[in-house]
């Protein structure tokens, strides 16, 4: 007696073969000896109706495993020609199937199926039409069986601007989607009212510090980003601008898609969706900013910022609740924007038009599920070829408490990574370390970049004037053509950037500049020691402070790689190597010494710059770059990994250039490119060569 490998469709059930009569096992040899499929056959018995959903619970649980280790693969293999589908029944003169208590005699030989072994169709013999018919409808079931044996049809690893993007767009095609998130879902209620709340405002796991915003430090660059249920659009300043078009006729994309006709319209879609607008609150520090570039004879490229925000009607006060003003009511109602400054310490009051209440919140109320505090460990194909033909295998652990370490796992047919540019170099090094994913592209972890930025500033001492209010990012200047600075801010009693600051000072990066900068600092202390007092207390510091946040759109980039520490050499972690990117950059530190001193501040730049020598920025990029083969790139144009099926990036990983503007909105119009070129479901060949893998 054995049990058959069966399934083929909703009223169909496997059977337990009992074999009378001469020895089955001869003939399972003599078709083996032949060069036939393997042994397991599909037999199936039609239920009546009201079996259906009993029998289809047992299956799946039953014969999952089974399928996705391709066995129905190899059965449908055998009978194309290999195999004959029902041959067991036929060998055996005297075999019963036995279902439940009822017994069946076998169909007499005129039932078998009209597509023989080779050797059989040639002697001339056929099987009649109708049984030839059946066969194929069932074979068309077990296909679609096949389909449905998967857990989603894509995972989507990270809900950022590109993942949110990806996993509406994908729902809205007719995929079963799954999101998985490292970070927690945060409401306007449970967001930390100053950064001095470190527990929810630092992403810091191992110290207990759960919040949303992460500080990573490298030898070569301090990166700033975010972790939570909407990516990094919980923490960023909401400044959401479109790049020159030469940024597309450089790097690694260029030349891989008319970029300058194509993107345009995806740009179009973008701000549609985030709600992008010219801001209408213009306050202080807009107003100071728009001073020093008169003082430098740069005001005529002074502009206000596109923010994603709600401003509301002009008639009404701010704070004002409204229903969904976007989507026609399908999304969350919001609140006008009060000014309050606190864009990057997460929006309490419903202004700020995060990812997770428009693209996000979208994905969801089509099906899209997302799993929040969990973190992808491993993706693997599940067919040995390893080229996710037959899909992936995704394993997670949970970081929620209660739950940490939980594992878990999850098979679909495609994977979308969106987990950052640090985290999807991250977890793709890992994966192709451990022989996960073998085939990516050696190129993972070159061309990062840091859109050349820098932080500075200029702190006013005892203020009248509050800098904190307005929107985090209001307006913006260019002080020559390659150089970007925009006036940048934290709501009232969020110092503890101020922590990160100093006195900044003149002179060539480098081993020399720490004494210089102690020598500027000793001057200070000595001429004007309450202003030098001021500039160490962050108590204060965002309501005096006004910070520069200076771009360049300048070629520079760097190279990631996993390392072992010298002081944690217990396992790998993310490393920085090459050539030192410059923190110095003589135009800004120029204008904001000129603005200092024509405004009666105090220059200002970070302790990582002037004693490492090594640049902060909020928006790592690359890594994984678009390229046209995989010897310059991880990806192609439209986001598929070469060398796999069904595989895509959709985050600042994949940027080619440095952008010289926040890279948020090109991020969202990117991934709306690549999604815009994904079939719908019932369009999508799973297993094709053609569109759907990118050769190596």
């Amino acid at each position: 007696m054995r049990r058959e490998a069966v399934f083929s469709g909703s009223t169909w059930r496997p059977c337990i073969v009992r074999f009378r009569g001469r020895d089955p096992g001869s003939a399972r040899r003599g078709r083996q000896a032949r060069g036939a499929g393997p042994a397991h056959r599909f037999v199936g018995v039609r239920l009546n109706r009201r079996a259906k959903e009993r029998e289809i619970n047992a299956l799946t649980r039953t014969l999952r495993f089974e399928l996705m280790l391709g066995a129905t693969r190899s059965t449908l293999r055998g009978s194309r020609g290999n195999a004959r589908p029902r041959a067991a029944r036929a060998r055996a003169a005297g075999a019963e199937r036995i279902c439940g208590d009822k017994q069946r005699k076998p169909r007499d030989a005129g039932m078998r199926v009209a597509r023989r072994a080779p050797h059989r169709a040639a002697a001339g013999k056929q099987g009649d039409e109708p049984s030839a018919r059946r066969r194929v409808r069932t074979i068309k079931k077990v296909n679609r069986m096949k389909q449905q044996s998967y857990d989603y049809d894509y995972v989507v690893v990270g809900s950022g601007f590109g993942g949110s993007v990806a996993a509406l767009r994908l729902s809205e095609k007719g995929y079963r989607v799954l999101v998985i998130e490292q970070g927690r879902r945060w409401t306007p209620e449970n967001l930390p009212e100053s950064t001095w709340n470190l527990s929810r405002w630092q992403w810091r796991p191992a110290l207990g510090l759960r919040g949303f915003f992460s500080m990573r430090f490298f030898k070569h660059v301090v990166v700033l980003h975010g972790n939570a249920v909407g990516g990094g659009s919980i923490t960023y300043a909401n400044t959401l601008l479109v790049p020159p078009d030469k940024v597309w006729r450089e790097g690694t994309w260029a030349g891989l898609e008319d970029w300058e006709r194509v993107m345009p319209e995806h740009y179009a879609t973008a701000k549609r969706m985030l709600g992008v607008v010219t801001n209408r609150r213009m306050d202080a520090a807009d107003f100071r900013l728009k001073e020093m570039a008169k003082l430098i004879g740069v005001e005529k490229s002074f502009y206000p910022t596109e923010v994603g925000v709600f401003f509301g009607g002009d008639a009404d006060a701010p704070g004002t609740r409204y229903a969904d003003p976007y989507f026609g009511g399908a999304g969350p109602e919001r609140t006008s924007c009060i000014g309050c400054g606190g864009c990057m310490v997460g929006c309490r009051h419903g202004a700020k038009n995060t990812l997770d209440r428009n693209y996000l919140y979208l994905a969801e109320r089509l099906g899209a599920q997302v799993r929040e505090q969990t973190k992808v460990v491993d993706v693997r194909p599940l067919d040995a070829r390893d080229d996710g033909a037959a899909g992936y295998a995704v394993d997670a652990v949970s970081l929620a408490a209660g739950a940490r370490g939980a594992k878990s796992r999850v098979t679909c047919r495609g994977v979308v990574f969106a987990a950052s540019s640090l985290g999807t170099q991250d977890l793709l090094m890992r994966l192709k370390e451990k022989r996960s994913l073998p085939r990516l592209s050696d190129a993972l972890g070159k061309r990062v970049r840091t859109n050349a930025e820098s932080l500075i500033g200029v702190r006013f001492p005892k203020s009248r004037v509050d800098l904190s209010k307005g929107v985090a990012i209001g307006s913006g200047i260019y002080i020559d053509e390659h150089t970007h600075i925009e006036a940048t801010r934290y709501p009232s009693g969020s110092d503890t950037m101020g922590l990160l600051t100093t006195v900044l000072t003149r002179g060539a990066p480098g081993g020399l500049r720490p004494l210089v900068w102690l020598g500027a600092l000793a001057k200070l202390v000595l001429t004007r020691p309450l202003t030098a007092w001021r500039m160490i207390d962050p108590r204060g510091f965002a309501r005096e402070t006004m910070i520069f946040l200076c771009m360049q759109t300048l070629e520079g980039h760097l190279t990631m790689r996993l390392k072992r520490r010298w002081f944690w050499p217990f396992s790998k972690q993310l490393a920085t190597s090459g050539a030192k990117i410059p923190a110095y950059i003589p135009a800004a530190n120029d204008f904001a010494q000129k603005a200092a001193r024509a405004l009666g501040g105090v220059p200002m730049t970070s302790l990582t710059e002037i004693l490492l020598n090594v640049p902060m920025t909020a928006h790592c990029m690359g890594g994984a770059a678009m390229a046209r083969d995989a010897r310059d790139g991880v990806c192609d144009g439209r986001g598929r990994v070469f060398g796999y099926r069904n595989m895509y990036i959709c985050d600042g990983s994949v940027l080619g250039a440095n952008l010289g503007v926040n890279p948020s909105l090109t991020i969202t119009a990117l991934a709306e490119h690549a999604m815009n070129h994904v079939p719908a479901a019932g369009e999508q060949q799973w297993n094709s060569a053609g569109e759907e893998r990118v050769a190596a």
